[in-house]
């Protein structure tokens, strides 16, 4: 399968998966479901560097890219999971272009960045990763507050960002409102429509947590990278509604029953 760079740069639209459980079965359980993509969250949830590396490893034997959202945006977790096999990286609460550029320079190679070299794992899978490099590794960094928004423009000038992702709930809590998908309300409306028009003037690809009942509303708003479902709210909201048949289809719970 092309790289996240080459679907994007072919205009076409990537569905993800997002993973925060570390179980290396449910990861590759995600990647054989077909989609473009599967995060692995480092910076919430259960995940941590250890686990991580199994989930790609896992992500490896289904069809999708990985990508890996990191705690923060500091260079040594970012060029750890790069040299794990992440083909690209997502970084929280990126709000100036320093922060922008820094992010650049822990993801790239000299002369465009200053990552070490040492991808032990992920030159296992691709031998001319060196080389390959630049066309595989997508800089991504995150837009979820008003601050960010407000420098738009100077962010996505930084030469070598290849998409950012927006944080809905992190985006509503800084515009006053519950975290989540606030779609309606005047602000929240307003602030992923400056995104994505931001990111049409300079090129970038804009990508969004979602859902796969909001997909076709961010399409038409002209995001391109959605994440459509994660491991754990799937498993969650699945056996909620096996359970709520079953115990509909049995009656009323007995009051006091001991199992």
């Amino acid at each position: 399968m092309a790289s996240l760079r080459e679907q994007w740069a072919a205009g076409e639209p990537t569905f993800g998966g997002w993973l925060t459980v570390p179980s290396s079965v449910s990861a590759e359980a995600t990647a054989r479901v077909g989609f473009e993509y599967v995060c692995v969250d480092m910076q919430h949830g259960a995940i941590d560097y250890q686990a991580a590396v199994g989930l790609l490893q896992a992500i490896a034997l289904g069809t999708s890219r990985p990508v890996v959202r990191v705690p923060w945006n500091e260079p040594g977790i970012i060029g750890k999971v790069l040299d794990a096999g992440a083909e690209g990286v997502v970084v929280p609460m990126v709000n100036s272009p320093e922060e922008a550029a820094a992010v650049v320079r822990a993801c790239r190679y000299a002369p465009e960045g200053a990552r070490s070299h040492g991808p032990l794992l992920s030159s296992m899978r691709r031998p001319d990763y060196f080389t390959s490099d630049l066309t595989t590794v997508a800089v991504i960094p995150m837009i979820e507050t008003v601050e960010a928004v407000s420098r738009l423009d100077d962010i996505l000038s930084t030469p070598g960002v290849d998409a950012i992702y927006v944080g809905p709930a992190d985006l509503s809590v800084t515009l006053g409102l519950k975290p989540g998908n606030n779609d309606g309300v005047e602000s929240f409306d307003e602030a992923l429509a400056t995104i994505v028009a931001a990111c049409k003037r300079h090129g970038i690809v804009p990508g969004i947590h979602s859902t796969g009942a909001l997909a076709e509303r961010r399409l038409e708003q002209g995001f391109k990278m959605i994440t459509v479902a994660g491991d754990l709210l799937s498993m969650r909201t699945h056996m909620a509604g096996e359970y709520a048949q079953a115990r509909g289809a049995a009656g009323p719970a007995a009051s006091g029953a001991m199992y």
